[in-house]
């Protein structure tokens, strides 16, 4: 790849590869990354949740390390998954929201249903280099199943441009809030795509997008972008490396699924339940039994884990496929969801869209049989721009990291994964900032400076992980110093604009 690169400031460390480092005759291990959409610390059995069942991802924190200081690149999805991308936090990334590009487009029709011509979200900058590209670099294939918000149709970066070898799911997040839309996206080098096109459903389109009879759709999305996952993976023979990023759209609104087992055991449960009556501009149909409904599409979620750990034992390819789960902020309630109810952030305070613990700490866990040890919990701090250097880091990519690494803003926590503690360079800091709440936030060892409107509270988190108690004046000379990461780290964004603090 030859892509030019902005000088960012890194924190990214490179660690000595030690027993686990990739020597030229031997295998580079497979990845997979799951992110789900919407998902809050406190969603999954093994964080605590008491009413939702999640045996396979429970299992496989039992079979991994599962971390309670993990957080999101954002407390909103496109940024997130920027973040993720890019290696950038979000005051150096070129994506820091969810800017649209369908609004303005001319209308097509599918079937009696308006459609945009054009779908999708601010692009990733095309000359920095992103995770897929990377692995294509070492010779991996790569497969991406699920949501893009990458940039939209017709864009510098849609996945055919950006390194990925078989995508399908949605270029745009906003037409991902149907669970049986009019279309998905495909681009598939197998099947001779030159670029991302639509895939029409048929079945979808002979019902309206919104009421009763919308329901009366067939094809369930979710469903169809995790079937065509693990007909990617039954391809894969273990010959060459491959890098599996399955961005699942559940369980976030609409709430709404297949009225299947899952969905009938979710309603026996709870007999008492709520309605909601929906939100046609935000493509959120009425819902009954909203706790049966979310319940179940976490539960859905769970077995398509389930289905792709089975996957790999039955290939032979579970023991040197790393699998990592995370979400890419914390809880909504948007389209009825009730987080209230579920005790979803896990204690924490606030939602999805605020940068307070319970929009950004999530549940993140990894597995790796014979490399990580089961069973373990681990309260290292981490986020998303952490994610590619530590990619990189495991399949022994040190000459891209060596080269390139002032570009990046992360540390590879390889060392945590493989047991070297004592090689696990710490963040001296952690950032966010997040326009459409005018919210900016840094984490530094406990503490936590939140800026909202310009505005800085701070706290303690050992002591007040809540955040309810506003420490600031009584640590004026902490407030400077974090103030001054603020400062330092911060690069003006005229698209995603947010309130500086008074320095």
């Amino acid at each position: 790849m030859n892509k030019k690169f902005l000088w960012l400031g890194s924190g990214l460390a490179l660690t000595s590869l030690g027993a686990y480092a990739q020597k030229s005759h031997d295998v580079k291990p497979n990845i997979i990354y799951i992110m789900c959409d919407d998902m809050g610390y406190g969603d999954l059995g093994c964080y605590g949740q008491s009413y939702i069942s999640t045996p396979n991802i429970d299992n496989m924190a039992k079979e991994g390390m599962r971390f309670t200081q993990a957080y999101s690149g954002s407390p909103v999805s496109a940024p997130s998954r920027a973040s993720f991308m890019t290696g950038q936090h979000t005051g150096h990334c070129e994506v820091r929201g969810n800017k649209e590009y369908w609004r303005d487009a001319p209308i097509v029709m599918y079937g009696n249903n308006k459609e945009y011509s054009v779908v999708g979200q601010h692009p990733y900058d095309p000359e920095h280099i992103i995770i897929p590209e990377i692995m294509k670099d070492n010779g991996y294939t790569t497969g991406m199943f699920g949501k893009w918000a990458g940039g939209y149709e017709g864009s510098v970066s849609t996945p055919d441009k950006r390194g990925i070898d078989e995508f399908y799911g949605f270029i745009c997040q906003f037409q991902a809030h149907l669970y049986y839309p009019n279309f998905l996206n495909r681009y598939s080098r197998s099947k001779g795509d030159k670029e991302v096109k639509r895939i029409v459903l048929e079945e979808n389109i002979k019902y309206p997008m919104f009421g009763d009879d919308y329901f009366k759709r067939p094809q369930y999305s979710a469903d169809l972008i995790h079937q065509e996952a693990l007909k990617w993976l039954d391809t894969q023979t273990g010959d060459q490396p491959f890098c599996g990023i399955f961005t699942y759209t559940l369980p976030h609104a609409e709430l709404a699924q297949p009225h299947d087992s899952i969905f009938n055991d979710y309603k026996k449960k709870f007999f008492t339940d709520k309605t909601w009556g929906g939100d046609e501009g935000s493509r959120y149909n009425p819902s009954d039994h909203t706790h049966a409904h979310f319940a179940g599409m976490i539960t859905r979620l769970d077995s398509y884990v389930g289905e792709i750990l089975a996957k790999l034992k039955e290939k032979g390819l579970d023991e040197n496929t790393i699998i990592f789960f995370s979400s890419d902020n914390g809880p909504h309630e948007e389209g009825g969801a009730d987080p209230t109810f579920f005790g979803r952030d896990g204690k924490l305070r606030g939602l999805k869209r605020q940068c307070y613990e319970g929009g950004i700490r999530i549940p993140f866990i990894v597995r790796w049989p014979g490399h990580i040890a089961s069973g373990t919990t681990n309260d290292h701090q981490l986020t998303f721009y952490d994610i590619l250097p530590t990619f990189c880091e495991l399949i022994g990519d040190k000459k891209f990291i060596g080269k390139n690494k002032d570009e990046f803003d992360g540390i590879s926590f390889a060392p945590t994964l493989l047991g070297n503690d004592k090689k696990q360079q710490e963040h001296e800091f952690l950032y966010w900032e997040f326009h459409e709440t005018n919210q900016m936030a840094v984490r530094m060892g406990d503490w936590k400076l939140l800026i909202k409107k310009g505005v800085p509270s701070l706290y303690n988190l050992k002591e007040d992980i809540h955040e309810d108690h506003d420490v600031a004046a009584q640590n004026p000379s902490i407030v400077k110093t974090m103030l001054g990461i603020i400062q330092r780290e911060h690069q003006p964004s005229e698209l995603f604009k947010v309130t500086l603090p008074s320095f």
